[in-house]
């Protein structure tokens, strides 16, 4: 990943401006194939770190169109990763007019039909943290790159979005009967 501290500042600043409302992110791409598995790798890292909607769609994420409905999310974040022409592990904010010029990993549909579909039938702001890929063959490893770039979104996105709320067991149901008490 260029290691640019004004690249990252900028993507940031984009990103708290457009994380708006109740947020979906949307991990897609096969953990199988090297670098095509770091939106569903992100995911996982983010799991019960943050107060957003969390979906591993997959290679197919058309199959979760309704799934993605039902979250009701003004702001849905496909984590992919992409060819956008840039250095391996850098990250991109792209849009469905941006998809013309980026190859999306190893999708059965164009994003942008599922893109636009979500926008009519959601009016979410709908968009992609595209990393750059470098490796995608069958039984290869994460590239250190986007790697790399995949704990750094673990972080700015920790950052960004509410923090989770864990709950303890003990807090939910107290006494014997499994109703709540104030007195413990």
């Amino acid at each position: 990943m260029t290691d640019s501290i004004a690249l990252k500042t900028e993507l940031g600043d984009s990103l708290r401006e457009r994380l708006r409302g109740k947020v979906l992110l949307v991990g897609i791409g096969n953990p199988m194939r090297g670098d095509d598995g770091v939106g569903p790798k992100i995911i996982d890292m983010l799991e019960g770190k943050v107060k957003a909607e969390l979906l591993d769609a997959g290679e197919v994420p058309e199959s979760y169109a309704g799934r993605m409905l039902a979250a009701q999310a003004d702001t849905i974040v496909f984590l992919d990763a992409a060819d956008f022409q840039a250095e391996p592990g850098d990250v991109a904010i792209l849009g469905p007019d941006d998809l013309a010029g980026a190859s999306v990993s190893t999708h059965q549909m164009p994003l942008n039909l599922l893109w636009n579909y979500l926008r009519e039938n959601t009016h979410a702001d709908v968009f992609a943290l595209g990393i750059q890929a470098l490796q995608l063959g069958f039984g290869e490893p994460m590239s250190a790159d986007v790697w790399s770039s995949a704990e750094y979104l673990e972080e700015l996105l920790a950052q960004l979005l509410p923090k989770a709320v864990i709950r303890s067991p003990f807090l939910v149901s107290r006494s014997p009967l499994g109703t709540s008490s104030d007195n413990g």
